[in-house]
């Protein structure tokens, strides 16, 4: 077993951005915005502890934390940095009790990064764990919803001062109830939600996958096949590689939908495959062949360098390999795949694993 990071610094956490990239499959907000304020919140605070999810006293409030919005509006209507203060206050006045330390609700893309500026300025450690293993579009999407937890309370935090806290009656209403606000905000928020004690912590919530990120992302670091080395990290499938020749994307009801096509190059010439995307990517088909969905990981990486590239960031021409891999077992169960199977966003599609679809390349 890989031993765990003690810490983020200023020197690891170019690479936890790089990894957080690769984990978001599309979504989870760029990770360039989350790299610069958590650079100067380390700047500012020094370097976060990484604790483990059986070092967290069982009494303790883990605050798991996220951005809510469309990650297209996210790049561009940067958080007020006092958000996550606002946030704090009013879960300690709601539930009587000291944030004792933070976790990233899903580690991919900024909100895997943002949560170091968010311990820091907090003077809080950062759990090694998240709600996901990945990135989810929607609230409810999360490990804690499929391991039975209460929602209990959401609070949300916009750059324009507003605090909102609820008390949904389940996950499907904390969805509906705060992408509403999110909407309402510009379609972009702070969100904590499911407060855990720590003694919940365990089987609820997907462990070190904060060490994980920081692992891809010095996977690629000197390697002469950055392509291949990233592959053989993530144990993946390279779905196809090509050009993309079209791009449909929209942002509405707070999120990104849409569409990408590849145009395949080299061993895959010959070859049309579509992404479809709602944040992130869902499906990978093939001609109307399925060759991956969720809630495997599909990421969409640059060819030559291996970079991630998120949906907002997908542009007309760049050459691209497409990768696909094994999700964490939680969401293989019939209770996550009823949560985030392909089923749980309208394909009317059967899930089959990535490893059983194809042949291996790469």
């Amino acid at each position: 077993m890989i031993p765990p990071i003690q810490s983020i610094d200023a020197e690891s956490v170019g690479a936890l951005g790089r990894g957080c990239a690769v984990l978001s499959t599309g979504g989870g907000g760029g990770v360039e915005t989350g790299l610069l304020a958590a650079g100067y919140a380390l700047e500012q605070h020094g370097p976060v502890e990484v604790i483990q999810i059986e070092d967290v006293a069982p009494d303790a409030l883990v605050v798991p934390l996220s951005g809510i919005g469309a990650p297209t509006v996210s790049t561009e209507m940067i958080a007020d940095a006092d958000d996550v203060l606002r946030l704090r206050d009013a879960i300690e006045e709601l539930t009587g009790r000291e944030v004792a330390a933070v976790m990233s609700s899903e580690i991919g893309g900024s909100n895997g990064v943002q949560p170091v500026a968010w311990a820091a300025r907090l003077g809080v450690p950062l759990v090694d764990a998240d709600g996901m293993g990945r990135a989810f579009p929607e609230v409810q999407m999360i490990s804690m919803y499929v391991a039975g937890l209460p929602v209990n309370s959401i609070a949300l935090a916009d750059n324009l001062g507003n605090v909102t806290t609820m008390k949904p009656v389940d996950g499907l209403w904390a969805e509906r109830l705060a992408r509403s606000v999110a909407v309402a905000a510009g379609s972009h928020a702070l969100m904590a939600d499911y407060l855990l004690d720590g003694a919940q912590l365990d089987g609820a919530v997907i462990p070190r996958t904060v060490t994980q990120a920081v692992r891809l992302g010095h996977a690629t670091e000197g390697a002469e096949d950055p392509l291949a080395a990233l592959v053989r990290a993530l144990d993946a499938r390279v779905l196809v590689t090509g050009k993309i020749i079209d791009i449909e994307r929209r942002t509405g009801g707070g999120f990104v939908r849409g569409s990408v096509v590849i145009d395949g190059l080299g061993d895959d010439r010959g070859r049309l495959v579509r992404v479809e995307i709602q944040n992130e990517n869902l499906v990978v088909l093939d001609e109307g062949t399925l060759l991956a969905s969720v809630p495997d990981l599909i990421t969409v990486v640059d060819t030559a360098s291996a970079r991630a590239i998120q949906t907002e960031g997908l542009r007309y021409g760049q050459r691209v390999s497409v990768l696909a891999w094994a999700c964490h077992p939680l969401w293989r169960s019939t209770r996550g795949l009823e949560v985030v199977g392909p089923r749980a966003f309208g394909y009317d599609l059967d899930y089959v694993p990535v490893e059983e679809i194809g042949a291996t390349r790469g």
